[in-house]
């Protein structure tokens, strides 16, 4: 892959930058416009990259889906002003229609140093990975950057066919989600996993994957009583909390037994939470993140209930960790795999 260090952005420079504003929002009234967004790590995660750019006088179109096709982009874009203060925004709500305000006839007037973000690309054919829709959206820029790591697990059109009409590189984001992931692969010892949430299936990979590589692999969470059903429970290296699997939170003997692993180990990933998080069994997780964050470990963490736990244990905490991922299932395909459908798309 290439660095977008590599590009040759000039004054006017068209880069269409695929970003991951794919922010968590929170609905206060009946009006579609009561919406208000609770978080803006992945609009911050993007900035080096969209100001990288801007820099050296280039116009940058960010395009970025959010949820399930359903939602405006447009409270996000508001939050984005607040972090680009000395830049002009333009919400671009329809690309393609000539005689709009906010449409076509705003990109046209866009200068160097300004930002087009268009509307939510779940509105058209982003995830039928449709070749038709790539080239259309190709025909706005002279080149393509794709910073949305945590995307790029999925063969949607935005990862996958721009990069077939432009010329491509990777956004600093990308790269250091990247670089930081792949350390992984070849870890300091003793190195261990530990592993919760709900959905074991996408996990199942990772672990069979590192049952050779990890000194040790926990298995928490609700993901506890399906893997103890499966042949992997039997493996020595497999950990499981110390107590009744359909818990919904951890103990005070589940975290004594991680406690020494967590103490003599050199390398850890984390990824999911030991609890039932999202609906407010938070104490063991949260207790696991303090752990984590005092530990002497490098310690790479990823996972959205994985990274709310962090910031709820105040400002300052996240520096503690050697590395903290946005990237949630995609974090867990390229450990899996060692690569993803975005990564091959930028060679």
């Amino acid at each position: 892959m290439k660095s977008i260090e590599e590009a040759e952005i000039i004054e006017g420079t068209i880069v269409m930058v695929r970003v991951d504003w794919n922010e968590p929002l929170d609905r206060f009234g009946a009006n579609p416009k009561d919406v208000r967004v609770l978080d803006t790590s992945r609009i911050e995660a993007s900035a080096e990259t969209i100001n990288f750019i801007l820099n050296k006088g280039g116009k940058v179109i960010v395009v970025s889906h959010l949820g399930d096709g359903t939602d405006s982009l447009e409270p996000v874009v508001e939050e984005a002003r607040k972090i680009f203060k000395e830049r002009n925004i333009h919400f671009i709500k329809d690309p393609w229609n000539q005689s709009s305000s906010d449409g076509k006839f705003a990109f046209d007037r866009l200068k160097s140093g300004e930002i087009a973000v268009f509307e939510n690309l779940r509105f058209w054919m982003e995830k039928e990975n449709d070749e038709g829709f790539g080239n259309q959206l190709a025909a706005f820029a002279d080149i393509y950057v794709n910073d949305a790591f945590s995307v790029s697990h999925r063969r949607h059109t935005s990862v996958i066919q721009l990069p077939k009409f432009l010329p491509h590189f990777a956004g600093f984001r990308f790269l250091e989600e990247y670089k930081k992931l792949s350390e992984v692969f070849d870890p300091e010892h003793p190195f261990l996993i530990i592993l919760g949430g709900a959905k074991f299936e996408t996990k199942l990979p990772l672990v069979e994957k590192f049952l050779e590589v990890a000194d040790d692999i926990f298995i928490g969470g609700a993901m506890a009583k399906h893997a103890s059903d499966l042949p992997i429970a039997s493996n020595s290296k497999i950990i499981f909390p110390a107590q009744n699997y359909e818990d919904l939170d951890a103990n005070g003997d589940t975290l004594s037994l991680l406690a020494p692993k967590i103490k003599e180990a050199k390398f850890i990933v984390w990824n999911g939470p030991l609890g039932n998080y999202e609906n407010g069994y938070k104490e063991g997780t949260l207790s696991l993140a303090k752990m984590l964050a005092d530990s002497d470990a490098k310690v790479i963490v990823g996972g959205g209930d994985t990274e709310n736990a962090i910031d709820e244990l105040g400002e300052g905490v996240e520096s503690k960790f050697y590395f903290v991922s946005l990237a949630g299932g995609a974090m867990l395909d390229f450990l899996a795999e060692g690569t993803l459908p975005g990564i091959e798309a930028l060679k």
